[in-house]
């Protein structure tokens, strides 16, 4: 699942996502929770109630940091997967395995460069080296490539392709129209998507973005209310290879 943002990204959770789970009938759930705390972070109360709603690991991306509380807790919850190519002794962990049944499924999370912090470690070569370390402990593996550009998302898949079984874009709020499965067996999607306010711009309320469009001035965002939308990838896999992708867009029955 894309960016969970804000009250309404949490509302969608609680709402639209049992009749979800009920159609997909998914073995893992993954979320992207960076902006679930007002579209800013995640605090240890809103991990406990994704997981609680039925996440099974939370990624995070950019805005990791953005709740001071969060120090206090990253190492301690296991589900929660920040960036693995922040710096080394950076908290926390960048990648997680799950057991799911028989299999294990391991999942790892990566932070563009472009147009972001020049301090982070290169995504692509701390891939390979997760890929090096834990690949032969799982069955299979999920990228979720928290970045601002297409390219450096597509290039990601085609660096990994054949060697995971989906990268999953996210970051941008909007998803994309290029789900895809490789002939090497690797899914990807530029961006997932957010679930969050739909009447909003990725998120912000619709007014505070047109004003600062017109006017050029330094403007105060704050998280949109009102209608959610939900969206999600679903992936099944076999043997560690993509088979079948799908989107998924619910939204809020009034809204619609």
């Amino acid at each position: 699942m894309g960016d969970i943002f804000a009250r309404s990204g949490r509302r969608a959770i609680h709402e639209g996502l049992p009749s979800v789970l009920r159609d997909e009938r998914p073995d893992v759930v993954v979320m992207n929770g960076e902006n679930a705390a007002g579209g800013n972070g995640i605090t240890r109360e809103i991990l406990h109630e994704l997981l609680s709603a039925g996440a099974d690991a939370v990624t995070m991306g950019n805005h990791t940091w953005d709740q001071r509380d969060v120090l206090t807790f990253i190492d301690e919850e296991g589900r929660l997967v920040r960036p693995a190519n922040y710096p080394p002794g950076t908290p926390g962990q960048g990648s997680v395995i799950l057991s799911v049944g028989r299999e294990r499924l391991l999942i790892m999370n990566l932070l563009g460069r472009v147009f972001s912090p020049s301090h982070l470690e290169d995504p692509f070569a701390t891939a390979d080296a997760l890929l090096e370390t834990y690949g032969s402990e799982a069955g299979a593996v999920l990228v979720d490539m928290h970045a601002e550009t297409t390219s450096e998302k597509r290039a990601l898949f085609y660096h990994l392709d054949g060697r995971v079984a989906a990268v999953v874009g996210t970051h941008t709020h909007v998803m994309t129209a290029d789900l895809e499965i490789s002939a090497a067996g690797t899914a990807f999607i530029t961006d997932v998507g957010m679930t969050g306010p739909k009447d909003s711009v990725i998120g912000v309320k619709k007014e505070l973005v047109v004003r600062k469009f017109l006017t050029q001035l330094p403007v105060r965002f704050e998280a949109a209310t009102g209608g959610w939308q939900l969206n999600a990838v679903s992936i099944t896999v076999e043997g560690g290879r993509a088979r079948e992708a799908h989107v998924i867009r619910v939204c809020e029955e009034t809204d619609r």
